[in-house]
């Protein structure tokens, strides 16, 4: 009894000493940290768009672009030839806590040197109550017949909306202009698709493995067919990327499980949406439902195979998965969530995907469409099984090259050696002969 007593007298005795430390307290109540913000393209060049077509600075295809952006317009220019499609994207980074409401959003658009908007323009995209990233794209598409077919200077204008009593500062925002290859003379198709296999997903509920989403598009984690869990905290966006190859569809849904309360009750209208967007970032599909710190749960329309002629439909939805590569997948727990969770505390989230159908037979371009930043290949697919983020995908690419050469220098020394081994025991044999 004595050693007992001695004892908890010594630890109740460390435990004040350790309260007295400086500092002790106030790391008991420190706030929770922000969650991260948006990650920047590595290598993004910094750009300054101007408020006229006549002041609008050039923008290459395949190169990122950082600038920043109020409310307004901003003019770049492009020169775009008359053998390929084109993709502009502009995605906006608003800092965490920015008034936005459903009035805000961004628009994009590529336009003739004359000032004529070009067909399928413009894109856009709009907020809810969060202060997400928002992507919206325009396209220059190929057609026989159609306006902006030409090789030339066209422009591309951003423009940004926000409501008097919405935050009016200037964001951050991602330019990429994409270039699609022309397909091959006499093979590109010119109708859209007929019927296609768009029964609801039946996704699989094996144990889910953890996997932690990026922060958007450039560090998004890599995903395939497979139970996997996250967490987020209210007001918090993660990002996750799928490689689909021609042929292949999607079947995707997101579940919240039971949140820690704060309050008796509560509800967020949009507290979970999911989006999906293309290689290209153009929203493909989105959904939310209503959160109020219970189990919950949606699921998106199986998206319709890769196909080329998709582009030729008349929904979004169809027209968005036209090509072959890299679609993302945001999903955000809503800032109403934290009125009455836990905001430290992550919401635990899971997402079940099933990736179906071929690879199909993919279409003959006159160039390289990976080159060109689209289509699928083996890297792709080993990302996607290792859950790999873009950056730490270049990484692994760069170390299997290394091992690679190491492995061709040893086979050559090592056949080196054989070589002069062999001469040596040639050279021995004669002299005993001799």
């Amino acid at each position: 009894m004595g050693r007992v007593r001695t004892t908890a007298l010594a630890g109740a005795a460390a435990l004040g000493l350790a309260l007295c430390l400086p500092g002790a307290a106030q790391a008991a109540t420190v706030p929770p940290q922000p969650a991260p913000g948006y990650r920047a393209a590595e290598g993004a060049q910094r750009i300054e768009g101007g408020p006229t077509s006549a002041d609008a600075p050039l923008v290459a295809p395949g190169q990122v672009y950082a600038d920043t952006m109020g409310p307004g317009e901003r003019v770049y220019r492009l020169n775009l030839d008359d053998a390929s499609s084109a993709y502009f994207s502009a995605v906006v980074q608003p800092p965490r806590g920015a008034k936005v409401g459903y009035s805000d959003g961004l628009e994009v658009e590529i336009m003739s040197r004359e000032g004529a908007r070009c067909p399928n323009n413009p894109g856009r995209a709009g907020f809810g109550r969060d202060p997400v990233p928002l992507g919206a794209v325009a396209v220059r598409r190929l057609e026989e017949d159609a306006d902006c077919q030409g090789a030339g200077v066209y422009f591309a204008k951003v423009t940004r909306t926000a409501a008097k009593d919405s935050d009016q500062s200037a964001w951050p925002v991602e330019l990429l202009l994409l270039r699609e290859p022309a397909l091959t003379a006499g093979s590109a198709p010119t109708t859209a698709p007929g019927a296609w296999p768009s029964a609801s997903p039946t996704l699989p509920g094996t144990e889910p493995v953890d996997r932690t989403g990026g922060t958007g598009f450039n560090d998004a984690r890599a995903l395939g067919t497979g139970v996997w869990r996250d967490g987020l905290r209210p007001g918090q966006t993660r990002f996750y990327r799928v490689p689909l190859d021609w042929g292949q569809q999607l079947g995707l849904s997101a579940e919240l499980s039971d949140a820690r309360m704060t309050k008796p009750y509560g509800s967020a209208s949009n507290g979970l949406t999911v989006a999906l967007y293309s290689p290209y970032r153009g929203l493909v599909e989105d959904k939310d439902i209503a959160y109020g710190g219970k189990q919950a749960g949606l699921t998106l329309p199986k998206t319709a195979p890769v196909a080329y002629e998709n582009r030729f439909a008349d929904t979004d939805a169809v027209r968005g998965v036209r090509l072959a590569g890299w679609y993302y997948v945001a999903v955000t727990l809503g800032g109403k969530v934290a009125e009455f969770t836990e905001d430290a505390t992550p919401v635990p989230l899971t997402l079940r995907m099933e990736v179906t159908g071929g690879p199909a037979g993919a279409p003959r371009y006159e160039e390289s469409l990976s080159a060109a930043g689209f289509g699928v290949g083996a890297d792709d697919r080993a990302a996607a099984r290792d859950g790999l983020t873009a950056p730490e995908a270049a990484e692994a690419a760069g170390s299997r090259s290394v091992m690679r050469v190491v492995a061709a220098a040893g086979l050559s020394a090592g056949t080196v050696l054989l070589l002069v081994l062999g001469g040596w025991l040639l050279l021995a044999r004669r002299g005993r002969t001799a």
